[in-house]
């Protein structure tokens, strides 16, 4: 619990050092942008917190290595991997300069780096026909890179609203951590932690006021560190099934692939292009009824707020039926068919304007403290 703490104590201070900063560095840092259809704040932001959660994660990997942590090397091979990935998204997040095409370009090199340093590669999956493919020299790489970037990319996808992708980050590095206890792979447990306490040391500011963002830099970091243990869990434990990792991040994994099915599928149009159709916007939209048509900065913060919790629940939905049956592979890929099923059946509800009445959400008595806006 130390490297949880000091990494929780660590990125807490620099976040609110940068929280307090802020009016000397917003003109560059700052989510300035606040028209796009995925924009749901109405001030200017820093979209930099991912710089705290690294130095969390940097404080909690010294304490490992000044107390000579199993595996220690582990955990400093994987925080020098996250750079390359961490570093695009931060330039982004700066310049607003940087495609999507290169942060992946980015966050694949830093996989290959960590399939260098780290022996994190896939080398099995549990899908039939799959495995067989992995005897094929070449595939095994060329699954993990695009495994890893396609985790990393999908956390950026769903960072919609105050907490949400961070929180979502926090469950299910707190998942990896106790199937890592299970087996007895303390090294992977101490990197889960680490993540863990640096991720809640960044959530405190960031919901409900929404005073910093995870920004591109963030959202890179913590995809790329739950895949790469995600994959390293699977690959040194033979006992956990190489489903887990992959009901473990459904929800961002399925949000990103539906999105790509319906921007370019249903809608014709580039994946790539935003847009306002995403789940956690439609929950923004459409349940938080209580707001509508008001835009003054208090309401758009409160809706912004209540957004997040509907969404940290269906994260749950897959992340605790992981942790119960992660040795078991079988009721892992049902409860994975359950979740891809669930998510379709709730968009489907949402769009159709038939949402059950328990899910419309009104706030008459909600009070969030306004002095910061």
């Amino acid at each position: 619990m130390l490297f949880l703490i000091v990494s929780f104590l660590a990125a807490f201070a620099v976040t609110l050092l940068m929280v307090k900063s802020s009016a000397s560095h917003a003109h560059l840092s700052g989510d300035t942008d606040k028209d796009q259809p995925q924009k749901f704040h109405a001030r200017v932001v820093p979209r930099i917190g991912g710089i705290g959660i690294l130095v969390g994660v940097v404080c909690g990997g010294l304490i490992a290595v000044e107390k000579g942590s199993d595996d220690w090397q582990l955990l400093v091979a994987l925080i020098g991997c996250s750079l390359v990935a961490f570093g695009a998204g931060l330039i982004e997040d700066f310049t607003k300069r940087v495609t999507p095409k290169q942060r992946l370009l980015a966050t694949i090199a830093a996989a290959a780096l960590a399939v260098w340093l780290a022996d994190a590669i896939i080398s099995r999956t549990g899908i039939p026909g799959v495995d067989s493919l992995l005897l094929v020299a070449g595939f095994p790489l060329a699954l993990t890179l695009l495994a890893v970037a396609g985790v990393a990319n999908s956390v950026n996808i769903i960072d919609g609203f105050n907490g949400l992708a961070s929180m979502c980050v926090a469950i299910m590095l707190a998942a990896l951590a106790y199937v890592a206890f299970q087996v007895g792979d303390y090294a992977i447990m101490n990197c889960a932690l680490i993540g863990l306490g640096a991720v809640l040391g960044f959530f405190v500011l960031n919901y409900p006021l929404g005073l910093i963002f995870l920004g591109d830099g963030g959202a890179y970091f913590l995809g790329f560190w739950v895949a790469e243990l995600g994959i390293l869990l699977v690959h040194r434990n033979p006992e956990v099934s190489p489903v887990f990792p992959l009901l473990l991040c459904a929800y961002p994994i399925f949000e990103t692939l539906f999105t790509m099915y319906r921007r370019r599928v249903i809608r014709g149009r580039p994946v790539g292009l935003p847009d306002a159709t995403h789940l956690h916007s439609l929950i923004y939209r459409r349940l938080m009824r209580w707001a509508i048509g008001k835009r003054d900065a208090a309401n758009l913060l409160r809706r912004n707020s209540m957004t997040s919790p509907y969404l940290w629940a269906l994260c749950s939905m897959s992340v605790v039926p992981a942790v119960l049956w992660w040795d078991d592979g079988q009721s892992l890929s049902i409860w994975l068919l359950l979740f891809c099923v669930s998510y379709l059946a709730i968009y489907r509800a949402i769009v159709q304007f038939r949402t059950p009445r328990f899910l419309l959400r009104k706030a008459d008595h909600w009070a969030v403290p306004v002095e910061e806006l």
